[in-house]
């Protein structure tokens, strides 16, 4: 069934039980903002004129009371829907967690996601309406998603959150997201999503309420800030979050640069503006940029924040106003921004007027959503290492063994920002429900971090040496990393981490385990990149599965039997080691990511191997003097004995500066192959492409010999050798 088709089928339910999305919905329009008639804008305007400068302020806060004289209805603005619906009191589907859905390179699938998400929040809004939930938070269609931030260092507890390092692929995945979440209607939306956090924001978590950027204004123009702007001026996102940080000395939701300048004047950003939570309050607590909360509410309005997530600052504008410190007109401003939302979101209209509004409850946890989370799982899972063709294992197996901490753990398949559905099947149980006939071994062994389970490394190798193979289920958890934790095992604080290595006593497991000669698989899961130099050289396959969703144990196990050939890439480098990274409060990109690393990673971005081979051929580069573009055409072929998909990247370079990447991803594409199939791809450079830009944003055009290739992975001398990869130079 096509969503589009779906979405006006709802029409013909009853809407009586839905009366409750407003309480003037059989009422006669009093007022002309009540009248479906009139535009938004100038309904809006009526709207607005009609309130007292007390009821100003206080829609503007996260948590907005009612407003029973003009049935203005209660209303928080604060929800999320990360990876699915988060925090909502109802089930739902549960998809993989951000960072493994930039690992599908897939922006159709992330896209149908986000639909699939938006739709279940709305039967969510609805159900809330009927049982009497309104204004009550994580039940509304203003969802604070999503995190668009450059995973620049590997220690960040919440880059799980991001679409990874690379900032095309950030900006292409968050593009497709926000286009799903906020539907396809002319004029109402499906929900709103909101761009955050705005901007260079990444760690550390300890310290993120007080602590200043100062970036080169190359490296903001050319990494933290192009994902957001294509979010805004191409995507049209509704919201955007400011960050709690300071930028330049200001905090960034008081920013001149950010705010006024960049996102305001010229971005021409026309949605709303929320503070991260508490954001505000920071401007004097923290940043003592301020004296108090009335200046720190005044300037933060000034600047164009709409919405303070918060319960003290945005509190003092009355009191700002009557000290003229700001006007009322300016309070107007912000105000109409809210309302426009709420307004497009259909909260002022009669449900049958609005596409959405009558979403039904069947919505939730339905099959093709939990079929989706499902395929994006196995999307996003990468073979890192596959020697001897350990993987796939046999099916006809006797007896398998399935260890360690992240085997039988629930919570680490739900990432963090999550909602709860009503079945989450772990790797034991997919490998279970994957082999009814076979023997399955289980035993925890240890936990991530410490052995404080007690377990005798040499007892445990007696017991699994009958075992044909091994799974052990590692890595790390959210219980571990994410946003400011209180967690302080080794090698973790504060939500971030202290060492990119995997925890000492899963190698010291992996040792024992490699020791009983048998095979064995090591699937990793986390959020993050995860140096694993033991592992990679001694280890001969791993898998690695980031936090999978609700159907994460039958992806993984879809893959580890061959059900399912692996095509995930990674979003991120996986380092060596600690000493490869420079110190995690430096935001300056020297020497980070792979645009500018200059050592060997374990795992290049963009790596992830396949049960099936893949060559290039046919590499051409056609200039197009009249659009001054150049279309690049390539042949790829599946050489192998499999069926499987490829992800094709393609990348650029070019140094005008002495600032400029070694490498940009500048294209990429997901395609199906069957066992010895070609197709020839291609893509198209643009203006965008085929130049940086300059301290102030200006562009700088690519000039002289430009370096273009396509493949399965970044261009080195293996993959060219191999034709995973083909290069060719132009001339600009």
């Amino acid at each position: 069934m096509m969503i589009q088709h779906s979405l006006y089928s709802f029409r013909n339910i009853a809407t009586g039980i839905f009366l409750l999305f407003t309480t003037f919905a059989t009422a006669q329009s009093r007022f002309p903002f009540q009248d479906t008639s009139l535009g938004f804008e100038q309904r809006v305007n009526d709207l607005v004129s009609r309130l007292t400068l007390e009821e100003k302020v206080a829609q503007m806060q996260n948590t907005t009371p009612a407003i029973e004289r003009l049935g203005i209805p209660a209303y928080d603005w604060w929800n999320e829907v990360l990876h699915g619906v988060a925090r909502t009191p109802y089930k739902v589907t549960v998809f993989p967690q951000a960072i493994a859905m930039a690992a599908t390179f897939d922006t159709s699938s992330i896209r149908l996601m986000a639909e699939y998400s938006a739709m279940e929040g709305r039967a969510i809004y609805n159900k809330a309406m009927k049982d009497g939930r309104q204004g009550k938070r994580y039940v509304g269609l203003t969802y604070w998603t999503p995190n668009i931030n450059i995973f620049r260092d590997p220690r960040w507890g919440r880059g799980q959150e991001t679409y990874g390092e690379d900032p095309f692929l950030t900006a292409m995945m968050g593009k497709a997201f926000v286009h799903g979440l906020q539907g396809r209607d002319p004029k109402y939306l499906l929900a709103a999503a909101c761009a955050k956090h705005y901007a260079v924001h990444s760690g550390p978590e300890p310290a993120r309420h007080a602590f200043n950027v100062s970036p080169s204004g190359y490296d903001l123009w050319n990494t933290y800030l192009p994902a957001f702007k294509t979010l805004v001026a191409d995507a049209k996102v509704a919201g955007v979050m400011c960050a709690y940080n300071a930028f330049r000395t200001q905090p960034c939701c008081g920013s001149d640069p950010l705010m006024t300048d960049i996102l305001r004047n010229r971005w021409q950003f026309t949605g709303y503006v929320t503070s991260d939570c508490g954001a505000i309050d920071d401007f004097f607590n923290f940043h003592k940029t301020h004296p108090n909360a009335e200046s720190a509410a005044a300037d933060a309005l000034l600047h164009g924040t709409d919405v303070d997530c918060g319960n003290v600052a945005y509190k003092r504008l009355v009191q700002a106003v009557k000290d003229k410190l700001i006007t009322e007109q300016q309070v107007d401003v912000s105000l109409k921004r809210l309302f426009m939302i709420r307004f497009r979101l259909g909260f002022f209209d009669p449900v049958s007027a609005v596409p959405y509004g009558n979403v039904p409850e069947s919505e939730l946890e339905s099959p093709e959503h939990k079929a989706h989370s499902l395929k994006m799982a196995q999307q996003s899972i990468v073979l890192l290492k596959n020697d001897r063709h350990t993987l796939p294992l046999s099916k006809n197996i006797r007896k398998i063994a399935v260890v360690g901490p992240n085997a039988d753990n629930a919570v680490a398949l739900l990432g963090n920002y999550n909602g709860t559905p009503s079945e989450i099947v772990t790797v034991l149980q997919g490998i279970k429900n994957k082999l009814p006939h076979v023997e399955v071994m289980y035993q925890k062994v240890i936990d991530h971090t410490d052995d404080s389970l007690q377990t005798d490394m040499n007892t445990l190798a007696t017991k699994l040496k009958d075992a044909d193979a091994i799974v052990f289920v590692g890595g790390i958890s959210p219980q571990l990393e994410g946003e400011e934790m209180r967690v302080n095992h080794a090698g973790f604080k504060g939500g971030d981490r202290t060492s990119i290595l995997l925890p000492a006593v899963q190698t010291r497991l992996l040792k024992a385990l490699k020791a009983t000669g048998k095979p064995v698989v090591f699937v990793m899961m986390t959020g993050s990149a995860i140096a694993t130099p033991w592992e990679s050289e001694n280890i001969p396959a791993i898998v690695n599965a980031w936090y999978g969703g609700q159907s994460a144990g039958t992806a993984i196990a879809n893959v580890l039997f061959g059900d399912y050939n692996p095509s995930g890439r990674l979003p991120v480098t996986f380092y060596k080691g600690d000493q490869d990274l420079p110190s995690f409060d430096d935001y300056a990109m020297t020497n980070r990511t792979y645009r500018y690393f200059k050592g060997k990673p374990l795992y290049a971005f963009g790596h992830g191997l396949s049960y099936t081979s893949f060559r290039y051929s046919n590499l051409q580069l056609i200039p197009n003097k009249n659009s001054s573009t150049i279309t690049v055409r390539a042949t790829v072929k599946n050489t192998g004995s499999r069926d499987g998909e490829e992800v094709i990247e393609l990348y650029v370079s070019n140094h005008v500066s002495k600032e400029d990447a070694i490498r940009s991803l500048k294209g990429f594409r997901r395609i199906s192959l069957k066992a010895g199939e070609s197709a020839t791809i291609s893509f198209t450079l643009g203006k965008d492409e085929l130049s940086s830009r300059d301290n102030n944003g200006g562009y700088l055009p690519f000039k002289g010999n430009t370096l273009v290739s396509v493949g399965g992975c970044q261009p080195g001398e293996n993959s060219l050798k191999n034709k995973q990869a083909v290069q060719a130079s132009i001339h600009l």
